[in-house]
């Protein structure tokens, strides 16, 4: 079987668009450093409703932004800003501690916007989960073209192509378009691979996608993702880290210890603030981390 597993989203609608994650799952925390996978979107957002995430914290990942359609402004609290937009991934690496937000430009706040795309994060491995927080944001991303068939490589190797963002572990991850009547071999290199159709339709060596939903694959298999329509499909994955990872609120760690830290340093207004945007902040959620607390 080309699929082992397969993970139904879990919805929340925001309004203006729906936000479907599928990772951390009740059978699944990860695919390799994969720990969070949320897709949102497509939507139309009306004028006055763009994004609009205030500054709120984050520990031990890195986030990995990729947008289909639409931009977002990103501050963090090394003083970054950037504008992300389709063809850029923007990686922000946490560490021991960082904190941003996500707004909607002000320049697009009149009229309607388009937005669509992937938010996700990579839990850091052991060793490195307290390293100092990092901002980079590439747009020179591989691209491989086969005919009715195109991949992006975002991170890792995959077909021979390297992307130039940092890797904290082994890490894969691709945005794979097919044309009608496209197909192309998904590679056997990562220990740990998963692929999301995320518009259109597709199979992968016969079976059948399911919109929206994480289908974990075989190990060591190259498998044949074709559609005969038209495709949009991620491809994620890498190798397994070492430790369990403990995921409440914005922080992951491998000690609940570390975790109930970041909850104090957050509501004692320990972490930095973000520059351009220290007005706002989203509160801790009154949520234990265990049953204990």
């Amino acid at each position: 079987m080309a699929i082992l597993t397969t993970i139904q989203p879990v919805s929340h609608n925001l309004g203006a668009f729906t936000v479907r994650r599928v990772l951390p799952s009740p059978g699944l925390i990860m695919v390799g450093p994969f720990i969070f996978v949320d897709q949102f979107g497509p939507a139309e957002l009306p004028p006055g409703q763009g994004m609009d995430v205030r500054p709120h914290p984050h520990i031990g990942l890195a986030t990995v932004t990729w947008l289909f359609e639409g931009a977002i402004n990103h501050r963090d609290s090394l003083g970054t800003f950037a504008t992300i937009r389709p063809g850029q991934v923007n990686l922000m690496t946490a560490g021991r501690g960082i904190v941003h937000s996500e707004r909607g430009l002000p320049e697009e706040a009149h009229r309607p916007t388009r937005l669509y795309g992937m938010q996700t994060w990579l839990a850091l491995p052991d060793g490195q989960e307290e390293i100092a927080p990092a901002f980079e944001a590439h747009r020179d991303l591989p691209l491989v073209e086969d005919g009715c068939a195109s991949a992006r490589v975002i991170m890792g190797t995959l077909w021979g192509k390297s992307a130039p963002t940092t890797q904290h572990s082994p890490t894969i991850y691709a945005e794979v378009l097919l044309a009608p009547g496209g197909a192309l071999p998904i590679e056997a290199e990562a220990e740990e691979r998963a692929v999301i159709l995320v518009g259109g339709e597709a199979t992968l060596d016969g079976q059948p996608l399911t919109l929206f939903t994480l289908a974990v694959l075989a190990p060591g298999a190259i498998l044949r993702l074709s559609s005969e329509r038209g495709a949009r499909v991620m491809l994620l994955g890498g190798a397994a880290l070492g430790s369990e990872r403990h995921v409440w609120w914005n922080f992951v760690s491998s000690s609940r210890d570390r975790i109930r830290q970041a909850r104090e340093d957050w509501t004692a207004g320990r972490f930095p603030k973000v520059p351009g945007d220290e007005d706002e902040f989203i509160p801790l959620p009154q949520v234990p981390l265990t049953n204990s607390d």
